[in-house]
Order: structure tokens, then C-alpha cells, then sequence
């Protein structure tokens, strides 16, 4: 019989744990595997001791002891790199539909396998990323778990920006692409192996909503030998599994931006010989081969100069710009023609001779806004209020006005608001004035999704950044909701609200509505069951009794498919008030439309 075959049927998820000296948080690593909602029935945990002299193999053989599921295998030959060898023993094991990656030092929540299974077996993706958190305030990543994500992939969200490997992967997806980890490795083991995963899913989930991975204490930072060791195959798996154009120069900009800058800045705590020796030359070939002309634009200024040197062979210059970064950081701004120039002092240096494309900032200069505040102002008119500057410009307030920009979207519909001084001693502070019924080019504002842009000018540059999300924690945007007169005879619902995850500013208009017997007053998922969305509302006129009243809350797929669900008017609440609860996670996947 195969060494890797044991009888019953497969298990849904094989939880690989390498453990080297790992007490005493192997035993809550492995104890939070085997507390599964899952089901131990429904696991294969594998712990593989890479030979521990500390009582890891004891401990693992006492917990394996009272758990059929759990299988401890004693590596043989111990590696000599770091986790990649143990996990490699595992995959060679496991037997699941499913792997996910546990590390001796971290703990799975309880319901967290359940939950990332369910969600790649509903939307049939390959890795499903459960949320991360940390106990000691380790940094985790944020982006990717703003909210939950039923399909998506490494180009279209923040996914690639946690490459370690502590995911949900389908094992046919292993086993099609053949991935092991690099078993030599003692840094970054996980990253090539992720990142390969990543490019070749059929698509990627995510479970933003629980905390599923509790991380173990941090780690010793790796030293810049191990570093570049862990770039080596980072670089050769996304050259191998990405085609050359955008997705790939996406892809490399990531590892540009997070390997190879980070590895040139500190190269001033190495040995200098050995950097010139050792490093220098390795990193040039990366460079050379990796960074693109259309992606080396995309690089910060102070990314460009280092990788313009350091492609030129310029290490000596190169050692110089690392070692006064911080002072070369306040260098101020030279305005010319339309352009910012950072005033390095390399910058039209003539001993240097570094294009000045190397030092544009046009297109980086941060914009500092806040929004202030959306109130109306006469029967259509919505007074948006705050501070606007582009940071290290000095604005003119005679010529320098900025702008509110609404852009449309799904068409190419934009309408500029001038906006106006509101403060003499301050240029920043802003007022713009949009008038419902005649904003655009004096006809009322089409229905639809306006998000709002704010276009900063100061000395004859323009920056056009998303507006709102940097507001008063206890500004209000959904009392300004309103139906107004938006010309001779009409009338729109103007809803100003706050987007979900980024919490930018748009305006939803649309037809005001005619006779409506009801409004809803809340959305909200419902406290102890994230998968039901309750509303909450009052009939119209506001005091209308609910006796006789007939009133359903509606589901409709884009399909044609119709859910109706009760609707219960409160007992003991103002007349007329009434909650419904959809399940939404049992509607199925699509667009849905929901009314009264």
C-alpha cells in the first residue's frame, strides 16, 4: 500500500503544520486545528517535525494519541532551510480537496476552515484568503480584507499583497502546476509558491468578515543575504507565469516596490566590498530583465534614481543616494512648464547626467483635502464644503480655483463646479455650489451614480484626486437626502452617501418617487448572522396605521428569478413601522434587485 494512502474516503482539507522546535505553541497551533467546526472527520491535519530537540515530537505524538485525524511525520533528513522542506513532506501526504498552510507559531479560529471551504466550494475558486490578525500588533495586511470578496484575482484586488502561504489552496491546482516550496530557503519559502498559486487560480475568494488566522509573534527581520536569496525565485516564478504587457509590469512593480527598493536601501549596514561583490551585480540583472521602460514611470522618484543607477552599473552613486535618503527627502520642488522637479542634488547635475524624468513628481505630489461638510442650500442646490491644497505648492487665490468634478458612472458624463474661497487667510478652505436642476450646462443633472473628484490647481499644476473619504468621524451625509426640484415640473431623489469600502462621496439621483407608500430608514446585516440583511422602514404619510396594509420585500435576478419575503409591522414602535429580513445567502450568485 502507497505510504501516502489511508483508508476512508478523502478528507476536505489537509492542514499542514511544520513544526522545528516549535513549544510550547505547537500544542495550540495543532489544538485549534482539531477544534475545526469542520469536523475531524472532514480533516487530515499533517505535522511534520523537522527534527526538534526541544519536545515538539513528543508533544505532537501526545496530541496524535487521542485524534485519528492527526498524523505526525518525523522528517528524516532535517532541512537546513527554513519551513519549506516540512511543508513539501506534507503535500507528498496530504489527501484533502483542500490545503491550507499552518504555522507552528499561529492558530486557526474555530469556524475559519468551515467558512473559506464554503466559500470556494460556492464560487469554485482555487485559494480563498481568510482574514488576518494579529495579538501584538504585527502588521497584517488591511486592504485586501475591507470586505468580503466571492471571486476575484491577483490583477483586479489587493490579494498579491500577502504572498505568505497561510491560504485555503485547492490541492488540484498543486498537484496541476506541480508547486513545492523552495526547501533551501530560510526567508520568504511561502512567496514563490503563493505567488504562483495567484497567477494560475481560476479564481481567488476572500473571507473578510470573521477573523480567521490569529499570526504568531513576530519574527527576526532576515538579513540582506537571505533577502535576495528569497527575490531569486520570487522574480523567476512571475517571469514564468505572466505574459509581458500590464498584468505583468503589475505584477513586477509589486516585487520592485517590496524586494528589490528595500534590499537597495540597506545595503549601507553591509559590507561595502560585499555589496559591490555580491549583491550589486545580481540585483542590476533584476532590474535589467524585470523593470520595463512602461513600468520604470510608474516607480516614485526616489525608486527611479536608485533603479536608473543601478541599471547604469552606477553603484558608487547608487551607495551615495541610499546613505542621505532622509536628507535628500526635503529637498523642495522646482515649477517648470507645467512639471515638478524633486531638487535632488543630482537633479541637471552635469557630472551626473540623470534624465530629468528621474525627478518628476507631477503626477506624485500628495493632494491634502478633508471634506467638511453637504448641506442644501435653497430648493436644489447642495453646498459642498472643505479644504483642499496640493502639498509643497503655494496657491494664489486669484489664480489658482479649484474645481468639483462629478463624474458619471457608466458614461462619460462630467460636470465641473467651480468652487470659491471661503476663508481670506486660508486659500485651502472651499465651498461649490451643485445646483441640481441646472449643473449641467444649465439642464439638471442626468439620473444615475455621480462620483465626486475635486481637481487642486496651485502654480499652474492640476492634480484630480477621489473626494470625501478624509471627513469628521461625526459628519452625517445621510441627512442630506432629499427629493428636489430639479427644473420646470420635475422633481429627483438626491441620496449623497459615503462608498463601501473606500468611503468616498457620490450622489445617487434619481426619479423622485410618486405617491410611494413607504421609505427605508435602514440596511444593516443583522448582529449574530452576517448572511441576513434586515430592513427597516415606516409607511407614508409618517403616522400612517399598518392595519390593512399589504406590503412584501422583493428579490429580483437579473435572470428573471423573484423571492418575496414577509414584511412585520412592529408592535409597540410609532405606526406604521415595519423590519424584513432577507437571507442573501440564499439567493444565489448575480446581480439582485431589491424593492418594496
Amino acid at each position: 500500500m502507497p505510504r501516502n494512502h489511508r483508508p476512508g474516503p478523502p478528507p476536505r482539507v489537509s492542514v499542514i503544520v511544520p513544526a522545528r522546535d516549535a513549544m510550547p505553541g505547537i500544542t495550540r497551533a495543532v489544538t485549534s486545528a482539531m477544534e475545526q467546526t469542520l469536523g475531524l472527520s472532514r480533516l487530515d491535519i499533517i505535522a511534520v517535525d523537522d527534527g526538534s530537540a526541544d519536545g515538539t515530537a513528543e508533544e505532537l505524538d501526545r496530541l496524535a494519541a487521542g485524534c485519528p485525524s492527526l498524523h505526525v511525520v518525523r522528517n528524516p533528513h532535517p532541512c537546513r532551510g527554513g519551513a519549506g522542506g516540512p511543508r513539501n513532506t506534507g503535500l507528498a501526504r496530504a489527501r484533502g480537496d483542500f490545503v491550507f498552510f499552518l504555522d507552528a507559531d499561529a492558530r486557526l479560529a474555530p469556524d475559519a476552515l468551515r467558512r473559506m471551504v464554503a466559500m470556494a466550494d460556492q464560487n469554485g475558486t482555487d485559494v480563498v484568503l481568510g482574514k488576518m490578525v494579529s495579538p501584538d500588533g504585527r502588521g497584517v495586511p488591511k486592504a485586501v480584507f475591507r470586505h468580503n470578496q466571492l471571486r476575484t484575482d491577483a490583477h483586479s484586488s489587493h490579494a498579491y499583497a500577502t504572498l505568505e502561504p497561510c491560504k485555503l489552496f485547492r490541492r488540484s491546482l498543486i498537484e496541476r502546476l506541480r508547486l513545492r516550496f523552495p526547501a533551501h530557503l530560510h526567508h520568504g519559502e511561502g512567496k514563490p509558491f503563493t505567488a504562483a498559486a495567484y497567477l494560475n487560480a481560476s479564481g481567488i475568494s476572500v473571507v473578510a468578515d470573521y477573523d480567521c488566522y490569529h499570526l504568531g509573534p513576530g519574527r527576526t527581520a532576515a538579513g540582506l543575504a537571505d533577502r535576495v536569496d528569497a527575490m531569486r525565485p520570487l522574480f523567476e516564478t512571475a517571469a514564468r507565469h505572466t505574459r509581458p504587457g500590464s498584468r505583468r509590469d503589475a505584477v513586477m512593480l509589486h516585487h520592485i516596490r517590496r524586494e528589490l527598493c528595500p534590499a537597495l536601501r540597506a545595503l549601507p549596514r553591509e559590507d561595502e566590498t560585499e555589496a559591490r561583490r555580491r549583491f550589486l551585480p545580481e540585483l542590476r540583472r533584476w532590474a535589467l530583465a524585470h523593470c520595463s521602460d512602461t513600468l520604470f514611470p510608474t516607480l516614485t522618484a526616489p525608486e527611479r534614481l536608485m533603479v536608473h543607477l543601478l541599471r547604469t552599473g552606477r553603484f558608487e552613486d547608487l551607495l551615495s543616494v541610499v546613505r542621505n535618503t532622509k536628507r535628500d527627502a526635503r529637498c523642495g520642488h522646482l515649477v517648470e512648464k507645467g512639471s515638478v522637479y524633486w531638487l535632488h542634488p543630482f537633479f541637471r547635475d552635469p557630472d551626473a547626467e540623470i534624465p530629468d524624468a528621474c525627478f518628476d513628481v507631477t503626477d506624485r505630489l500628495p493632494v491634502r483635502h478633508h471634506l467638511a461638510g453637504a448641506a442644501w442650500h435653497g430648493r436644489s442646490t447642495l453646498r459642498v464644503r472643505g479644504r483642499a491644497a496640493i502639498d509643497g505648492l503655494e496657491t494664489d487665490p486669484e489664480e489658482d480655483r479649484a474645481e468639483l468634478v462629478l463624474r458619471r458612472r457608466e458614461a462619460r458624463d462630467e460636470v465641473r463646479i467651480p468652487a470659491v474661497a471661503t476663508a481670506e487667510d486660508d486659500p485651502a478652505e472651499f465651498a461649490a455650489d451643485v445646483n441640481i436642476a441646472a449643473a449641467d450646462g444649465g439642464a439638471p443633472l442626468r439620473p444615475g451614480v455621480w462620483d465626486v473628484f475635486l481637481d487642486v490647481r496651485a502654480q499652474g499644476i492640476s492634480r484630480t484626486v477621489r473626494f470625501g473619504n478624509r471627513h469628521d468621524d461625526t459628519l452625517d451625509i445621510g441627512t442630506a437626502r432629499r427629493v428636489v426640484a430639479a427644473g420646470p415640473g420635475l422633481r429627483a431623489r438626491v441620496t449623497p452617501y459615503f462608498t463601501s469600502p473606500y468611503r468616498n462621496l457620490s450622489l445617487d439621483i434619481g426619479p423622485a418617487p410618486r405617491g410611494a407608500p413607504c421609505e427605508v430608514t435602514e440596511a444593516v446585516w443583522h448582529p449574530s448572522d452576517k448572511g441576513t440583511l434586515v430592513v427597516a422602514g415606516r409607511l407614508l404619510p409618517p403616522g400612517t396605521p399598518a392595519r390593512g396594509r399589504l406590503l412584501r420585500l422583493r428579490a429580483e435576478h437579473a435572470d428573471g428569478r423573484v423571492f418575496d419575503h414577509p414584511v412585520r409591522f412592529a408592535a409597540g414602535h410609532p405606526a406604521g413601522a415595519f423590519t424584513a429580513r432577507l437571507p442573501v445567502r440564499d439567493l444565489g450568485r448575480g446581480r439582485w434587485t431589491v424593492t418594496l
